[in-house]
């Protein structure tokens, strides 16, 4: 009959019990987290902070408040939403440096957060927009695709590496002809654009960002008003790209100008074209793949950082169109 192994227990001293209490937070709120994420015990004794579990779990437990440790001292304040992102960096990669990821601060002026990557997925997507003229953000909602994008495009503009950006989504027509809303063309479409301005607004002032869409500075517009135009010294986002046909994305990819970036976003699960009609996404991602200047990054549901139910909900969306994918195959 089997044994079960002995736990493991290790201690670490910490020199500052300030941030080593910051790190614990509220009535140890962090470590009781922690816990409930690794299933270790964990002790907290002045500077001191004695782990007990699993010997795999004690080094992921350990190593986690060891780069929170990191954090906090350099002036990053943590929440109890941060600490399962560090775990599932760690757990990606034990080497992982939380500093590197989570201090990749982007120079916007943001008055509601700290805007940096919360998971390896997207600490290589910023990477990819800094070293890539084209890039793709695939995955499911809540994983920062097109937060993060706008961040890049906001820090771009203010630091002078372009002249202006352009946001654009395609107007899909979900159960409403356009013809029959009210008001005129661009009433007509700006609900489709408001995930953009939200998003906006979220990283500079109403005032602010109204001054520069009325200069054009900043354009938001339609897909379809992209034709025919070239797009120099610009940051250009192509945001719900799941909803272009092929000929709509080969239009959008050959607007690029010189000097510009362009950052290509959407979900292949959430596809709203009528049925029969592919993907422009889908397409692209099979016949330039291995072409070279491009970088392809692809979210799971791991990477969601909204709410903790959304991660849930995908991953029961997902269970449930295996299932009927096998039942599809075998309907025995």
């Amino acid at each position: 009959m089997p044994t079960t192994p002995e736990p493991t227990e290790r201690t670490a001293s910490f020199k500052d019990p300030l941030v080593l209490s910051q790190v614990a937070g509220d009535r140890e709120e962090h470590l009781r987290r922690l816990e409930k994420l690794t299933g270790i015990h964990i002790l907290l004794r002045g500077n001191q902070v004695t782990v007990r579990g699993e010997d795999h779990a004690v080094a992921l437990g350990l190593g986690t408040i060891e780069g929170l440790y990191e954090l906090v001292k350099n002036g990053i304040p943590i929440g109890v939403e941060d600490i399962p992102r560090a775990v599932q960096i760690l757990s990606e990669n034990e080497h992982a440096s939380l500093s590197a990821v989570f201090l990749d601060a982007l120079c916007i002026p943001s008055t509601k957060r700290h805007i940096a990557p919360k998971s390896l997925t997207q600490k290589r997507y910023i990477d990819a927009i800094r070293t890539h003229d084209i890039v793709f953000g695939i995955g499911p909602a809540g994983t920062g695709k097109t937060y993060l994008a706008m961040a890049m495009a906001v820090s771009t503009l203010l630091s002078r590496e372009c002249k202006r950006i352009v946001l654009c989504r395609p107007a899909v027509e979900a159960g409403e002809k356009l013809g029959f809303l009210p008001g005129d063309m661009a009433e007509k479409v700006n609900p489709y654009l408001r995930p953009l301005y939200d998003a906006l607004h979220d990283m500079m002032s109403f005032d602010k960002a109204r001054h520069m869409i009325e200069k054009g500075v900043i354009e938001v517009a339609p897909l379809a008003f992209m034709r025919g135009r070239t797009l120099n010294d610009s940051f250009v986002i192509l945001d719900e790209a799941q909803n272009t046909t092929p000929q709509q994305m080969k239009m959008f990819l050959t607007r690029l100008g010189y000097h510009s970036k362009a950052v290509v976003t959407g979900d292949v699960t959430q596809v709203d074209l009528p049925e029969n009609n592919m993907s422009g996404l889908v397409h692209v991602s099979r016949i330039l793949k291995d072409v070279k200047g491009l970088a392809f990054t692809a979210f799971t549901k791991e990477d969601v950082v909204r709410h903790p139910l959304v991660s849930r909900i995908i991953h029961a969306y997902e269970m449930e169109e295996a299932r009927l994918a096998a039942l599809a195959v075998d309907p025995d």
